[in-house]
């Protein structure tokens, strides 16, 4: 698969299913060994397995996501896509803008993702 269709897909994938709560989807999306940080302090998530239960209990509090992903940028195997979500955490309501920059292998899978990322 092309870097440009693996990052569409990335983005179309985690659009819908961050919409409706459903890890097990975006969990497809990555090699069994993939590596994700989700903020520059705390430790990365090795392996699919843990990458999938930090997104579980990271929708654990959230409630009625409103997702968009835009456009991916791709040059060779990496892209970088931003995104924007409104939410309810804990009750509260909570927007949330970011960017993931991903490293695809030649199968169209993430192997390394990094997102940077700003509630307010």
């Amino acid at each position: 698969m092309n870097t440009r269709d693996a990052a569409q897909q990335f983005a179309d994938t985690w659009q819908h299913a961050w919409t409706h709560h459903d890890p097990d989807t975006i969990a497809t999306l990555y090699t069994d060994d993939a590596q994700h940080t989700s903020a520059p302090f705390r430790p990365p998530h090795q392996g699919k397995q843990a990458i999938t239960d930090y997104i579980r209990w990271s929708f654990s509090t959230e409630t009625n996501p409103h997702v968009h992903f835009g456009t991916p940028l791709v040059d060779g195997d990496q892209a970088a896509i931003e995104y924007h979500v409104t939410a309810h955490e804990n009750g509260e309501p909570v927007t949330l803008a970011g960017c993931v920059f991903i490293y695809f292998n030649q199968d169209g899978l993430a192997v390394k993702t990094r997102d940077y990322w700003h509630t307010g």
